[in-house]
């Protein structure tokens, strides 16, 4: 049977290695590719800010004028997202829906209402992986059932399955050719909304703009870049900074990323974690020595890969209560303070430039990341780590449903962190690497004449100083809305109470390397997987 099919596109946002779209390809007579603009959903589901609207909106603009290449169309439907699919499968005589499979509740209970659907209309759906490198059911049974709760428990049960599948080929002309296009005018009924015709803020300064085309030429002028001057060919490169790759060397306050920088394409599905993984690993099959994870880039791809598995299986993943993995705290409910760390007023030019560029771009660097969260709740303000996970949510182009409520939950030290004791100061930190304060003068312009040695700490300049930089602190820019010392030390001990009291819960996300049976185990473990653990404990220490 050649089907009538509407290809829903939802974040898998690219042509390459997309299998559910080459399915419908291969089986159809017609492919409708669509894509839902639910503003009611994504509101409440997503919690998408005005960035994250741009980014989309650019994202499904490059895929139109890509599929438009092949002789087909991106319809860009709005409304609500079962009647979109009951009114058009009846107007189109379809008789298969394919998606993507993806893994976040309400992307299932989506999945199972067009199932629904399909039973009452009588069409088939076929949902296929296409935004994980494996399928997170798979390692599930692998492990009885149960989400590994460790990064190296999670890597075991990757040892059983070998590497991930091979991506799908690209899409081509002649495979559009074989199905009929959509009937002439849908692409003019069906177009891609402006962002004022949503409603949305005008275009931001951030310099990410959203598509697969954007993605993949940001991953290959990545590469090239890093190419030693005196190298030349694959080999000289995979020599180079991709195999050397380490995580916890990168700078959080560089002015450009000092990582990929790719995050955002992977999260909304422009880019293939698939391709990008087999294009790391014939890099390192070149490479005489080469960075192992967890530190690796492909390392960091396997923790997105252990998050997801780990949100997959866990009730109430992004919440406290009801979470089995998570400490239950009595964080403070401050919705003044939260609000001054939120529009960058805490007084900490540290904190505040983060959360500046956070707003201005969508995008921080990791360890910006952990400096900005660990304020929030653990080291200094003692709020729930939820808040700061919706601010994220709403202001990060890559954020994630699994990856967003993971490194919460881990910077927070309620899940998977158990070196609570060590506290980001948000003076030193940042001074360490960046000790002429550039990045903090560059996203508070309002400090940029204060000398080096006061640009961390505003506040300990003379009034006359003060005067001299054009910045007088409690008028221009605030006082530190709390002392440092006191507030972490305090937090430390509520910190240390709270796992007391809950052992065994703290225990469920606890990895070998915290547990004093690891020389026992270390005697049974191959020297590569040493070395992994040395790497693992050189990411914490960072």
């Amino acid at each position: 049977m050649r089907h009538r099919t509407i290809h829903l596109f939802r974040k898998g946002l690219r042509l390459h290695d997309n299998p559910a779209l080459l399915a419908a390809l291969q089986s159809s007579e017609v492919v409708y590719p669509v894509y839902i603009l639910d503003r009611a959903f994504m509101t409440s589901s997503m919690h998408i800010g005005a960035l994250r609207w741009h980014f989309l909106l650019q994202s499904l603009e490059d895929l139109r004028s890509s599929l438009r290449q092949l002789g087909s169309c991106l319809l860009v439907i709005q409304g609500e997202y079962k009647s979109v699919v009951r009114d058009h499968v009846q107007k189109w005589n379809i008789t298969q829906v394919t998606l993507g499979a993806e893994m976040e509740p309400f992307y299932k209970e989506m999945e199972a209402n067009i199932r629904g659907l399909g039973e009452e209309l009588g069409f088939q759906v076929l949902s296929l992986m296409g935004h994980s490198l494996y399928n997170t059911q798979r390692i599930l049974e692998l492990n009885g059932g149960t989400p590994p709760l460790t990064y190296k428990r999670f890597l075991r049960i990757l040892s059983l399955l070998g590497d991930p599948e091979v991506p799908v080929r690209n899409p081509t002309a002649e495979d559009f050719q074989r199905c009929s296009p959509p009937e002439l005018g849908l692409a003019e009924c069906y177009g891609v909304p402006l962002p004022t015709d949503l409603k949305i803020p005008p275009e931001s300064i951030s310099p990410w703009r959203g598509g697969e085309s954007e993605g993949l030429q940001r991953l290959e002028q990545h590469l090239a870049d890093q190419v030693h001057p005196a190298d030349t060919g694959l080999c000289g490169w995979a020599e180079g900074w991709v195999a050397s790759f380490t995580k916890p060397k990168t700078v959080p306050n560089s002015l450009l990323p000092s990582t990929t920088g790719l995050s955002p394409y992977f999260s909304t599905g422009c880019l293939s974690v698939r391709s990008f993984f087999y294009r790391l690993s014939n890099i390192y099959a070149q490479a005489k020595h080469h960075s192992l994870p967890p530190v690796s880039l492909q390392g960091q791809l396997l923790w997105r890969e252990f998050f997801y598995t780990v949100a997959s299986a866990t009730p109430n993943f992004t919440k406290m209560a009801g979470n089995p993995i998570c400490l239950q705290i009595r964080w403070y409910e401050d919705a003044e303070r939260l609000h001054k760390w939120k529009t960058a007023q805490t007084g900490f030019p540290w904190i505040d430039a983060i959360m500046t560029q956070l707003r201005q771009e969508g995008w921080i660097h990791h360890l910006a990341r952990h400096a900005a969260a660990c304020f929030l709740t653990r080291g200094d303000l003692w709020i729930s780590w939820e808040e700061g996970m919706k601010v994220f949510e709403e202001l990060l182009l890559d954020a994630d449903y699994s990856i967003n409520a993971g490194n919460w939950m881990w910077l927070s030290a309620s899940a998977f962190f158990h070196h609570y004791t060590r506290i980001f100061c948000p003076v030193r930190f940042g001074r360490r690497t960046d000790p002429e304060g550039q990045y903090i003068r560059k996203y508070l312009p309002i400090l940029k004449n204060f000398p080096s040695k006061y640009i961390y700490e505003p506040w300990t300049a003379s009034e006359e100083e003060q005067k001299q930089a054009g910045c007088i602190i409690g008028r221009d820019y605030p006082f530190p809305m709390v002392d440092h010392k006191e507030a972490s030390d305090h937090n430390l001990q509520l910190m240390k109470q709270a796992r007391e009291e809950q052992h065994r819960i703290a225990q469920l996300t606890r990895d070998d390397a915290d547990d004093p049976m690891e020389m026992k185990l270390k005697r049974d473990h191959s020297e590569e997987s040493l070395t992994k653990t040395k790497a693992a404990r050189m990411t914490e220490q960072t």
